[in-house]
């Protein structure tokens, strides 16, 4: 279609444009928010319980032969588990970037059904729970009572009851973890008394399985002509503990009735008494929420939120909830720095347009374009079911210099027709768009070639280069369709020569700045060609300078900082402790209580919340961790409070906390990936040998790594001495009694470990009956002596059948793609990035590690290391595809040379200013890098499409050269010169979300500023050189239709100065 039929149809372009824009408007609402693309790996979690049982016998009777069905399942990537000493199995299996967590949720299902048969009947009876659930946690939460009226239980319940339902309904909440329990029947025996009775728990267990039943007793009358009918209704399972204490245990024939009251008591009680959280050193209900796989985040936590106002509004008085960790906070602030950085940035290169153009009208054109295409970005983003994050927006800021560049080329070029002597506004448009239609249609394809295949790639960095490349793409596109439409209408409508008929212009204040800027822009126009004519003139300096640029490059690339994802201050920070093994929980709670002394003298802390009990690498008595919200960004602007200061206060007073070690650590950048930042490792046996040995391995590991520069702390809590009794069973004296093993061990179990042996209904819920000695009776291994086993029609103490030895073993045990394994995590030192510390590993590894031990990576550390050596590979595969369109469009081998040749110069401009602003590569800078190579090759397309049309229009190598680098010189400088200053409030960006924004900007400032120096210098001379070559292959072709009437004035002017 010829393209005055846009400048003919001024109304048509309107209304095109308007649809662009009203479909953006329209898909703003619509669109989802989320901090980052849902790149997280589908993760399924198997959950079961072993009452009683110890890490080993956890991992030897559950984990095994799980993980033996699970291993292999479609799609899987990894899998990890946890066996812990309070009976608690967990297994997370990991699949590829893109896997339906809904199949991956029945394929685990169905692989764990055919191990149910090996499990233990305890852990049958439980059950083994199968969750579609990210590895990260959506939102942490409190229910707190400020002034202390409330206990624990009172608040764990009213969570469970009143709470956790509601949480749980929403769509996107993969699981809420409650640190507390329910309600619980508690049944306390007490062991003199039963032997008294001659009694052992199995007698209880058949008490309450024959008399706390429910039953369906029928009805009278039914199927009878009687005129009424009577339902019967049997009272059905107990509810309280007095209905629980007149159970019938015996009742002989005189008439004697022995109660349950009168060997046990019976209490509400908990479950289990694996937790204590508190807040502020009050009560306090703690509840952490996963996300369900697949699912969006920020909508799944505004849900949350909607939940806990509307419960909150009936919460008895003196309660409240209070957000410990939200990941919308940290969003939410994010993207409010950046739509304030897009504003800015939109003003910045209006600005710049201004003074280029001197003309509001000429300024007001590129300016519609901007927003043209940004707003109709996101229909596009819409229909690709991208959302808004910071990646887009991110895309979108980056866009604003470059979406600019095709209005400017349309405006610049009819101005220049002005300045040739063209009074027509509508001639002047229509002459322009003939001149660089072709140069705006070839930079456009070039620019969003650039971003193919990066979006082809796989895998978490392939969705974050496919959302920032393909919006990015989509939106230079839409510049372009308004640069061929409207801009060239509204140039036809709005724009007016400076000169009249008679040659005179306005005096005015736009005339007299018009005067002054163009007398200096012909002097700086002077000394660049001068500078252009020395390189013509020293072609081995160009070569020299080349070939130094792409030296250095490979030089800057192997030693800059590499990185995933720039740590930021989300505002929260959490800290995980490990107290002396055998620490009890009462201890761990008064370590814990010295802790937060010192942490309530830190300013920035808003909350601080802790849990003893669990900690993020296993659980136990001697484990504990804290929940720590800081106060909002802008409250803490002082030195010393922001995330990563806070965390060095900690370590700082952690040498006066001499009965626990502590790791500190803020939450990770990319939810989905572990529970915290930093690096993330585990090392394996292969060969499954002692335990001991395994530990002193790790921890010659571990301490080299803390003598590593690049490591602030590498941490494992993983031990193996904590106290535990070895029990053996003396066969021979059970044969002798007339006992076996089995009566043993369950009387054993039944009393030291509990039991879950009935369920009741209260609160319209059920809960269990839980049997087990009172506490009392079961503090030392003396007690043995006085709980007694039923042997014929005798009691005899335990202590006769079981012998107790001394020993040590692990609280927790890991196991890592099936082999036994020890997690180490880490956090890189100040002034070191996280590629750093991961190479760091590497080498101490290769050093240290004995054969038959290795070690993988996990979480976002696994995802670093498999992508951050990609970038060499990007770069070659975007600059061959533009190199083959290149030769496609020039028909030429040797001419898209004159434009690929100018890009290393800006890609080494990039990483040097990323070395001496000390940033590290991540997917930030990278993403720009990539942006970078596009717009380079944009730029300098618009040199060689002006030469080439020259050449071919009889002009010489040199004269087609110059005339094109001096004619280019002005709109190139306007596109450099918006694209800086739209970068530049992301380049000082300070406070939420700074680091990532400085990443990107710094890196694409610094390749401009190389990158345009290098090609408006080297261009013409590298055109000169290609031309050459091609013209000894291939001579010049004269095009049918004679020269542009802008070549053939040219063309005139070096005739009358020969």
């Amino acid at each position: 279609m010829n393209l005055r039929y846009f400048i003919d149809r001024p109304v048509l372009s309107a209304v095109l444009s308007a649809a662009i824009v009203l479909m953006g408007v329209i898909s703003i609402f619509n669109l989802p928010v989320e901090q980052y693309p849902d790149i997280a790996p589908p993760t399924i979690q198997v959950y079961t319980n072993y009452p009683g049982a110890n890490a080993e016998t956890v991992q030897k009777a559950v984990i095994i032969p799980l993980e033996e069905s699970i291993n292999g399942v479609e799609d899987m990537t990894y899998i990890t588990s946890t066996a812990s000493n309070n009976g608690d199995a967990t297994i997370n299996i990991y699949f590829k970037q893109g896997s339906s967590p809904d199949m991956a949720a029945v394929n685990v299902q169905n692989r764990v059904a055919t191990a149910q048969s090996l499990l233990p009947a305890e852990v049958t009876k439980i059950g083994v729970t199968t969750m579609k659930q990210q590895n990260a946690e959506l939102k942490t939460f409190a229910l707190y009572s400020r002034d202390g009226k409330y206990d624990l239980q009172f608040l764990n319940n009213y969570m469970k009851i009143n709470v956790e339902p509601r949480i749980k309904r929403i769509g996107g909440v993969g699981n809420m973890m409650l640190f507390g329990s329910n309600y619980a029947m508690r049944i306390w025996m007490k062991p003199d008394k039963m032997a008294q009775y001659k009694l052992i728990p199995s007698d209880i267990t058949a008490v309450l399985e024959k008399q706390n039943i429910e039953a369906a007793t029928g009805a009278f009358g039914e199927n009878h002509d009687n005129a009424y009918q009577y339902t019967m209704k049997y009272r059905g399972r107990y509810s309280t503990p007095e209905e629980f204490s007149e159970l019938v245990i015996r009742s002989p024939p005189n008439g004697e009735v022995l109660r349950l009251k009168e060997v046990a008591d019976i209490r509400l009680g908990d479950e289990a008494y694996n937790y204590s959280t508190g807040m502020n050193g009050k009560p306090a209900a703690l509840a952490m929420v996963y996300q369900k796989a697949g699912t969006n985040a920020s909508e799944t936590i505004n849900k949350i939120d909607a939940v806990l106002a509307e419960i909150g509004k009936d919460l008895p008085q003196g309660m409240e909830f209070v957000t410990l960790s939200d990941t919308n906070l940290f969003l939410k602030a994010s993207v409010k720095v950046v739509l304030k950085t897009l504003f800015e940035a939109i003003l910045l290169v209006i600005m710049v347009v201004y003074i280029f153009l001197q003309d509001i009208r000429s300024t007001l054109i590129p300016t519609i374009g901007v927003a043209v295409s940004i707003v109709g970005t996101f229909a596009f983003m819409s229909a690709a079911g991208f959302s808004v994050n910071l990646l887009t927006l991110f895309a979108l800021v980056l866009a604003i210099g470059t979406v600019v560049d095709d209005a400017i080329i349309v405006v610049e070029a009819v101005q220049a027709r002005f300045d040739a002597g063209y009074h027509s506004s509508y001639m002047a448009a229509n002459d322009a768009m003939r001149g660089v239609s072709s140069a705006i249609l070839t930079s456009t394809l070039i620019f969003m070639a650039v971003f193919i295949p990066v979006s082809l790639m796989g895998g978490t960095s392939g969705e974050f280069y496919k959302q920032f490349g393909i919006t990015m793409a989509v939106a230079v596109g839409i510049s372009a369709v308004n640069a061929f439409t409207l801009s060239p209408a509204l140039c036809a409508l709005m724009l007016r020569p400076y000169k009249d008929e008679k040659g005179n212009t306005k005096a005015n204040f736009a005339a007299r700045f018009r005067k002054a800027f163009n007398a200096s822009f012909e002097v700086l126009t002077e000394r660049y060609m001068r500078s252009v004519l020395f390189f013509v003139k020293r072609k081995w300096l160009m070569w020299s300078t080349v070939f130094a640029s792409i030296l250095l490059l490979a030089f800057l690339m192997r030693t800059t900082k590499t990185g995933l994802i720039p740590d930021e201050d989300t505002g929260t920070v959490m800290i995980s402790m490990n107290a002396k093994p055998g620490t009890s929980m009462r201890e761990s709670q008064r370590i814990m209580e010295e802790v937060n002394s010192h942490l309530s003298q830190i300013p920035g802390i808003s909350y601080h919340a802790n849990v003893a009990g669990y900690s993020f690498n296993g659980a136990g008595p001697s484990m504990g961790m804290w929940f720590i919200s800081l106060r909002h960004w802008n409250e803490r602007k002082e030195e010393g409070q922001s995330a990563r200061e806070i965390i060095d206060q900690i370590y700082a007073f952690a040498p006066q906390v001499p009965d626990a070690s502590l790791f500190a650590m803020t939450p990770p950048m990319i939810p989905g990936y572990g529970m915290g930042s930093g690096f993330e490792l585990y090392l394996q046996d292969k060969l499954s040998g002692s335990l001991d040995n395994f530990k002193q391995v790790a921890d010659r590991f571990v301490a080299a790594l803390n003598q590593r520069p690049e490591i602030e702390m590498a941490y494992s809590s993983f031990e193996t001495n904590y106290p535990q009794y070895w029990v053996d069973i003396d066969a021979a004296k059970c044969e002798r009694a007339g006992i076996s093993t089995n009566e043993i061990l369950e009387t054993l179990s039944g009393y030291y470990g509990g039991s879950y042996v009935s369920n009741f209904n209260r609160f319209s819920k059920v809960y269990r009956v839980q049997i087990q000695a009172a506490p009392n009776y079961r503090v030392t291994p003396e007690s043995l002596n006085h709980i007694y086993v039923r042997a014929g029609n005798e009691m005899t103490p335990l202590s006769q059948f079981v012998k107790l030895t001394k020993t040590y073993g692990p609280q927790d045990m890991s196991r890592f793609n099936l082999y036994s394994s020890i997690p180490v995590n880490g956090t890189p030192a100040s002034g070191y990035s996280s590629g750093d510390a991961l190479k760091a590993v590497r080498e101490t590894a290769e050093q240290l590690l004995p054969a038959n031990y290795g070690y993988e990576f996990g979480g976002v550390s696994r995802e670093e290391s498999q992508t951050t050596n990609n970038v060499p590979i990007i770069f070659t595969i975007c600059l061959i595809l533009i190199y083959l369109i290149l030769c496609a469009l020039y028909e030429s081998f040797l001419i898209p040379f004159s434009i690929l040749l100018s890009v290393p110069c800006g890609l080494s401009g990039s990483f040097l200013f990323a070395q001496l602003l000390d940033l590290e590569n991540n997917i930030y800078m990278q993403t720009g890098l990539i942006m970078l190579i596009g717009l380079l090759a944009k730029t300098a397309i618009l040199q060689t499409e002006y030469a080439v049309k020259r050449r071919q229009a009889g002009m010489t190598l040199v004269q087609a050269a110059y005339i094109a680098a001096k004619d280019r010189l002005r709109p190139i400088l306007m596109t450099v010169l918006a694209m800086i200053f739209g970068l530049l409030p992301l380049m000082t960006a300070h406070g939420v979300g700074a680091n990532g924004c400085r990443s990107l900007a710094s890196g694409v400032v610094g390749g401009i500023l190389a990158g345009t120096l290098a090609l408006l210098m080297f261009v013409p001379v590298l055109f000169i050189v290609f031309q050459y070559l091609q013209e000894k292959i291939r001579p010049v072709q004269m095009p049918r239709k004679g020269p542009d009437w802008a070549i053939q004035m040219e063309l005139e002017k070096i005739e009358k100065e020969k």
